[in-house]
């Protein structure tokens, strides 16, 4: 009742509704005036909309009539459904919806509506700090760590080691190279992308001041300098910090004693082989995901620091060709073990980490890097790393999810074919037409399925879906950039809407984003349910199949279900902390919707 109230308070509906079976959901960040706008109107009953208005919220005045078209029926709790695309009115103002019996929220069309969106984001990601945390003003995991499965590279069992830093993956605090690398990844790719986008508000520690460096870039960094010490030599490179034993219990982050060796935390290295996952292995068969991870990472670091910091760019190409011995030193995937639980990452896909980190290293190549002063040990044909990208690129030419009902948790990750944009952006011949057509191919699966229902829907509800949505999103994003065809501009923006309120349950999936809106607040962190911190920025899982839930070890509601009225056979998520399947945030998702809030802010800025 209080949420419902809330909304009330804040978005400015007047009097009581008219429909109480019905609603209009919307994206509460608003739409840009030249942009797809798109609301769903959804019913619990089987009802039939036969017009519905745009209303200037001010004077209270109809500026726009529609008619809904096609009814899509039932989907998830309702029993019909149609969109009100009102696309075709363009001028700037605060608005809501009406049809049916029933009003939206306010919303705002503007040129606006999503700057500095990157920038909030980003307050989950200093959050998300290990080693000197600016959020606490504190520091943690000072101690980490001790080595297990080092033997091969003659580290002797529990060696010690330093690898402070970097970013605790979730609401837990182990640390993973691969999701890690891969969000510095997507950090320095906005920057690269969109360098007006970000401010300069932080120091590169996290705290207040300016220190002549985009925030967005202090954070890629931080990300980088922890990547360093997880590959400090040639022979040594490490997967994890910690394991499932941090499950043990939530705290804020700290001194952590689960592990048997006093504050020290385990620290795995990759070893190419299966690693212990309680009383199983995991199905680890190489090095080469985790590495080629880890090469795209330090290749684009390089690219970007080139010319203001040559001596650091200079320690990632050392790094970047190391990483590449690494990857091809036994082909295969490195997945994340675990002590206590079945749940790991079971990433099961490592030839588009390969074709990532050669298309990395191909454009770093052809920066001309020598002009720089920075010279690769063994300077090789400026083709022959293209060339062998697109070999990859044949190899998984569609990323196994996209059209798929369900995958394992992390199985095909990143839950997008970044070495695709990567390499088609290089690539003059035919070649990139055929890797554009890979990207193609996999919309097209998904929207196969998203035409069938009114949110265009077409991605599985899987253990964080918010995840792939955002990583479909950019997909659609990057296949436009490449050939100009808007053939998917509103399925794109529908997945991104979803994101921020046009979802069943009508709430945005982002912590405090917008403000004035509905947004978790009782997620599945200690930050928030032991200490009442907000998590700023912060992507939660999202929902996840009915039947998934139902199955999950451990799980249970403390709180009133806010949403029961919107939960389904299908698909539920739930605002409380219990639910650390569809509301513990993530700190990987975070970095992914970081770089595709930058795109719909730089798409702003373009039209202005």
């Amino acid at each position: 009742m209080y949420r419902w109230l809330l909304i009330v308070l804040l978005f400015g509906f007047s009097g009581k509704r008219e429909n109480a079976s019905s609603w209009i959901r919307i994206n509460q960040l608003g739409y840009r005036p030249g942009g797809v706008k798109v609301a769903v109107w959804c019913s619990k009953d089987q009802l039939a909309v036969s017009s519905w208005q745009l209303v200037d919220a001010a004077l209270k005045k109809i500026v726009y009539n529609g008619k809904p078209g096609k009814a899509f029926g039932a989907y998830g709790p309702f029993k019909q459904s149609y969109r009100l695309d009102f696309s075709a009115f363009k001028k700037p103002g605060r608005y809501y919806l009406q049809a049916g019996g029933v009003k939206s929220p306010e919303f705002e069309i503007g040129d606006d509506v999503y700057k500095g969106a990157a920038d909030f984001c980003l307050r989950y990601m200093r959050q998300q700090r290990t080693g000197f945390n600016p959020f606490l003003k504190d520091s943690c995991h000072t101690h980490d760590g001790y080595v297990l499965y080092g033997e091969k590279a003659g580290i002797k069992d529990s060696t010690r080691i330093d690898v402070v830093g970097g970013w605790h993956d979730a609401s837990d605090y182990l640390q993973y190279s691969t999701t890690s690398a891969n969000a510095t990844y997507h950090l320095l790719a906005a920057y690269r992308d969109f360098p007006n986008v970000f401010t300069d508000e932080k120091l590169a520690n996290g705290l207040d001041g300016k220190n002549g460096m985009a925030d967005v870039l202090d954070e890629a960094k931080w990300g980088l300098d922890w990547l360093l010490k997880m590959h400090p030599k040639d022979e040594w490179m490490f997967n994890q910090i910690a394991d499932d034993r941090d499950h043990m219990g939530m705290r804020i982050p700290g001194q952590d004693t689960f592990y048997g060796r006093g504050y020290e935390r385990p620290v795995y290295f990759v070893s190419g082989e299966p690693q212990q996952r309680g009383k199983f292995m995991n199905n680890t068969t190489g090095t080469s995901s985790i590495a080629g991870k880890f090469v795209s990472a330090f290749a684009l670091g390089t690219e970007v620091f080139l010319q203001s910091d040559s001596d650091y760019a200079n320690e990632l190409m050392e790094r970047f060709q190391s990483a590449l011995d690494f990857m091809v030193k036994k082909y295969g995937v490195s997945q994340t073990a675990s002590v206590r639980s079945p749940y790991i990452y079971a990433e099961d896909n490592w030839t588009d980490d390969v074709e990532l980190a050669l298309a990395s290293v191909s454009s770093t190549f052809n920066k001309e890097l020598k002009k720089a002063g920075l010279q690769l040990e063994e300077a090789p044909d400026k083709n022959m790393f293209a060339d062998s990208a697109f070999f990859y690129a044949q190899k998984e030419k569609i990323t196994p999810w996209l059209g798929a009902d369900t995958a394992r948790h992390y199985q095909w990750y990143p839950f997008i074919n970044v070495g695709h944009y990567e390499l088609a952006k290089q690539l003059k011949d035919k070649r990139r037409d055929t890797i554009i057509g890979f990207y193609k191919q996999g919309i097209q699966l998904v929207w196969n399925k998203a035409k069938q229902n009114a949110f265009y829907r077409g991605i599985p509800f899987i253990w964080c879906s918010n995840n792939l949505t955002t990583s479909f999103a950019i997909q659609c994003y990057w296949y436009k950039q490449l050939t100009g065809d808007k053939t998917y501009d509103e399925l794109e923006q529908a997945n991104f809407d979803w994101l921020f309120g046009c979802n069943p349950w009508g709430t945005s999936m982002v912590y405090g984003l917008p403000s004035w809106g509905d947004s978790p607040v009782d997620p599945h962190s200690a930050f928030t349910h032991i200490k009442n911190y907000p998590i700023d920025g912060g992507l939660v899982d999202g929902p996840v199949y009915t039947s998934i839930y139902k199955n999950l070890i451990g799980i249970k509601l403390y709180q009133p279900d806010e949403y029961e009225q919107f939960q389904s056979g299908l698909a539920v998520y739930h605002d409380d902390y219990g639910d650390y399947s569809t509301n513990e945030p993530t700190m990987d998702g975070t970095a992914s919707l970081i770089y595709l809030l930058a795109a719909k802010e730089a798409q702003s800025k373009l039209k202005k």
